[in-house]
Order: structure tokens, then sequence, then C-alpha cells
């Protein structure tokens, strides 16, 4: 079922297109309905059509200025024109827009659903080409040589020389000229989107269906299709498979770290959402830290590793950024770095229970009739020191783990066995995990307060938008939608509306300013949208409330 949004500003045109077609029985569901382009657009946000009707002429914005709007902003979605026969040379424009189809004014419910089932067969058979699992095997076979995927595998997996680097990429054709580098991890959600780890079998499987293969490497090389498509459009990236998750590889021309960064988060959204149009299967993306030379690529993977950690806390479905869930990196310990991520993640993003498995290991792992008594003391110290560092990292103060005046490393003496040092431990890192779990929240509090200051402070300013709040921030876009919409209840965009229609009412209450000074005053560049969007919301015109506000 392809999502279809219907934009029209006559009424009566809007409900006869709704109530004449059967959409549902061609394969479209009207998700809603829209009066003009600008509403339109604020609309997508919410829904994400595949599909968009539209007419030329609206009042705010027009058909063709939201064409423009929509293939810069969601490139895949299908957009038909509706044109009287006078406006067809001036439709004629939308060439340069890359407008899908057009109907033609006056045009029937039949010819509109002809030009509708078009379309619709042409996304089928994008959707066929992209799942097609014959056409995949087929494809792999002639995919990137093995060598090439060997060394890029190598860049994320250890440090390598800059001359060693740039010679096998030049050998492998491998451009790595750029002023600054990122690895990002892309890792399919299995749990969330194969039906039988959910011990649940669908009622009509379909045949060849890649949804629902049970080669995982065979949906890995689908999701690794779609990547390599957008990026060679987009130039400055590279994708390839490493262990069993796809990597997406920026080399880019940006020396500033923060430009360089929100252009990565940017093509990994696109490819998120391309993901799930296409293959129906949900990606969680991990995005590392911008480094300046190639050797240091595999440092920026291994942030991309940890950035994917957090999805036990933030969900599954979106793009995590290092630099937005950890302030400071942490520095290794002394023993083994496999134990000691292991530990940290647990008590940064884990549960009771694997903390409980994990230390279980750390301890079980211990023969002590073959250490010295020194040796075990100076392991459990290297263990103690993890769980300290980790603290000092999220100011969590040392008393509130281990007790008023204690000092950890001279209390391991006190203990009999290792059953009761694996409970202190434990107790200590269960509360550590608590205290960054309030901390967490309380900064999304902080973050939510601090994004709904701003826009109280500057709602006036008509240019105001998500891309400013999040500078303001020094936070990425996708970060930030994800907290503000799941704190707030609403979307940036409704939260801004709710803000400045509160004020045009209070405005309207209190003053004696005209409609159009109000408008003004609240951030509306044309005071026609604004008495629009009022009569939206409250279903009478600023005058009327006025009126009917002064009568009270």
């Amino acid at each position: 079922m392809y999502k279809l949004l219907l934009v029209e500003d006559e009424e009566d045109v809007r409900d006869g297109l709704i109530e004449e077609i059967d959409w549902k029985s061609h394969g479209f569901q009207v998700v809603d309905t829209a009066e003009n382009g600008r509403e339109a657009a604020e609309l997508f946000e919410k829904y994400i059509p595949d599909v968009v009707v539209t007419d030329i002429q609206m009042p705010f914005m027009n058909g063709l200025e939201l064409a423009g709007w929509i293939r810069e902003h969601y490139p895949t979605t299908k957009i038909i024109i509706l044109t009287g026969f006078d406006e067809f040379e001036y439709a004629q424009k939308a060439i340069k827009l890359q407008i899908d189809e057009y109907v033609l004014k006056p045009f029937s419910s039949h010819e509109l659903i002809e030009v509708a089932l078009k379309v619709k067969r042409q996304m089928d058979a994008e959707a066929s080409e992209k799942e097609n699992v014959h056409v995949l095997m087929e494809h792999y076979r002639k995919s990137i040589p093995v060598l090439r995927e060997l060394f890029l595998s190598q860049l994320v997996s250890r440090r390598m020389m800059n001359e060693e680097i740039y010679e096998k990429g030049s050998s492998y054709g491998v451009d790595l000229e750029g002023q600054s580098f990122m690895a990002s991890v892309m890792r399919i959600d299995y749990v969330h989107n194969h039906l039988e780890t959910q011990g649940i079998k669908g009622p009509q499987t379909p045949a060849g269906s890649l949804k629902y293969s049970e080669d995982r490497y065979l949906q890995l090389f689908a999701v690794l299709n779609i990547a390599d498509e957008i990026c060679e459009r987009l130039g400055d990236f590279k994708v390839f498979i490493h262990l069993e998750d796809c990597v997406l590889l920026s080399t880019l021309p940006e020396r500033d770290a923060g430009a360089a960064a929100q252009k990565t988060l940017t093509v990994l959204e696109e490819i998120r959402l391309n993901v799930f149009k296409y293959l129906k299967l949900t990606l969680t993306c991990g995005a590392g830290t911008v480094c300046i030379h190639p050797g240091e690529i595999h440092l920026s993977y291994q942030k991309a590793m940890q950035a994917l950690d957090y999805r036990l806390i933030l969900g599954n479905d979106r793009v995590i950024w290092i630099e937005d869930v950890e302030s400071q990196p942490y520095e290794s310990l002394s023993f083994d770095d496999l134990k000691e991520q292991s530990l940290i993640r647990c008590m940064k993003v884990g549960t009771p229970e694997e903390l409980d498995v994990i230390l279980g290991t750390l301890l079980s792992g211990m023969h002590v009739a073959q250490l010295s008594v020194q040796d075990c003391q100076v392991y459990l110290m290297e263990i103690l020191a993890c769980i300290m560092k980790v603290a000092k990292e999220f100011s969590v103060e040392l008393e509130d783990l281990f007790g008023a005046g204690a000092y950890p490393f001279a209390e391991i003496y006190k203990y009999n066995n290792m059953q009761e040092v694996r409970q202190w431990m434990g107790s200590a890192c269960v509360k550590l995990m608590s205290s960054i779990a309030q901390g967490r929240q309380t900064g999304y509090n902080q973050l939510v307060e601090n994004a709904k200051e701003y826009i109280r402070l500057n709602y006036q300013d008509s240019d105001i938008s998500i891309n400013k709040v999040c500078k303001h921030l020094h936070i990425s876009t996708g970060y930030f939608s994800s907290i503000f919409k799941k704190e707030v209840k609403m979307t940036f965009v409704n939260y801004l509306m709710h803000i400045r229609m509160e004020a045009a009412k209070e405005s309207l209450r209190s003053t004696d300013l005209k409609t159009f000074e109000i408008a003004e005053a609240i951030g509306f560049s044309d005071p026609n949208y604004f008495s629009f969007c009022f009569r939206k919301k409250f279903g009478i015109s600023p005058k009327e409330y006025r009126n009917g506000a002064g009568g009270a």
C-alpha cells in the first residue's frame, strides 16, 4: 500500500477525489489532504508519502514550488501535477523538477486513477528491481573485487600508515583524497524485521520476497546495493560490508568537523529511509567521530560501534552519532580491551541482568589457584579503576557508589571470597548505571527545555527553523528531532505553530494591533497564511476570535 498525499485548495474537489475513487482497492492509502503547498510541506515529516497529487494554482505555496521543495528534501517521492489547459505551458517548466505525471483539467476520476496506477507500476518495478532475490544474487557475484573489500575492512579494523593507505587505495581504485574522514556502521534490525524471530509465519509469504528471506547476508547485500546507489550519486562516500554490517566511509572535502559530520548524518538518514521504503527493513546507524588522517579511520569506526550500542536506550531504526550521546571519550585501561569494553558498554547502556553475566564472566575467569594473591588484587583493582573511570566521566561521586568515607582500593582487602567481591562490585555498578540513566534523562529534559526557551524567545523570527535551533544547541537535527518528539509529544513544526498561535490569541485579546501586524509580530511573513493557520487550528478567523474574546 503506497501512501498518497492530496493537495488541492478547493474543498469540493478534494472531497470528490476522495469519495469517487476507491484508492485502497488500487493500492493507495490517502494519508491526509492539504489546502496549499505550505501545509503539505509541513505534513511531510509526519507521513513521508510515496506519492503527492497536487494542483498548481494554490495560495501561499503553489504546486510547482511544492514540487521543487519535495525534490530537494524527498527526491524519491513521486509527483502528479493537476493542471488546466491554459496552465499547461506554465506547467511544462516542471520538467526541470522531474515531475512524474500530469493530469489535464477537466479530468475524470478514471483518468486520474489511470495516471496514479501508471506511477504505481513504476514504483512496483523500482521496488522489485531492488528486492528481487535472483537479481541480487547475480549482482552479488559480479560485485566489488575481494581485494578492494579486504582493503576497506583493514581501514576500519587496524591502524595503517598513511603511505600504505594511499598506495593500496590507488591500486584498488579507492579514492581517499579528502580533508576529513568518518566511519559509520549500518546494522539491520533483524529482530524487528524477521517474522521467524518472533515465532510468526506470514499467512501469505511472497515467493522470492527479500523481506522473508532467511539469508541474512542476502538482506545485507540488498542494503549495500541501495546504499551504493546513493553514494555513487552523491560522491565523497563509499559503502562496503565488514563482518555482518554495512560500513559507510566518508571522504569529505570539508575541513570543518561539524560540517563533515552533518553531511554524513544526512546521507545515513537518506539510506535508512530508502532501505525501509524499498526493502521494508529497518536500519540502526552508528556514526563515529571525524578525523583528519585516513590512518585514524579505525578510531572513528570504534566510536561508530560504541554509538550503535546506544540503540538499547534510544531504540532501533534511527541514526545515532557518538558526539550526541557521549560528551567525552574514555581512555583505555590496562586489563584486556575486550573485557574492558564489555564492562563499560554495560554500565552505560546495559541492564542489571547483563551486568551480572559480565561480572560473572570477569571473575569466574580468574583461576585463583594459578595466580598469586597480588595478581588477583591487581586484576580486581583494574576492574575497579574501570568502574571509577566511568563514574568520573558521568560526574558520579564515589561515595554514592561505595558509601561515605570508603576507599574502593582498600575495600578489596576486606572480603574473604570472590562471591562477596562480586556482590560488592555488582552493587556499585548497579548504582552507577542508575545514576547514568537518570543523568541521561535529565540531559534529555534540559535539551528540550533549552530548545523550548529558544523557540519562545525567537518564534517572532520568520526564518526560525529546526536547523537554527540545532545550531544554537550544537547538536544534529536527527538526534534533536527524535528526543524533542519523544519528550514533547509533538514535532518541532507543530510546537512552533502552537507557540505562535498562543501568542496570536494573547495579542488579539490584549492589544488593538491589526491582524497583519500580529502576523508579522509572531513570525508570519504572509498575513493571509497566518489567517489560514489560525482558522485551521481554532475553527474561526482572528477577527471572529477577537470579537468573541472582547464580548466575553
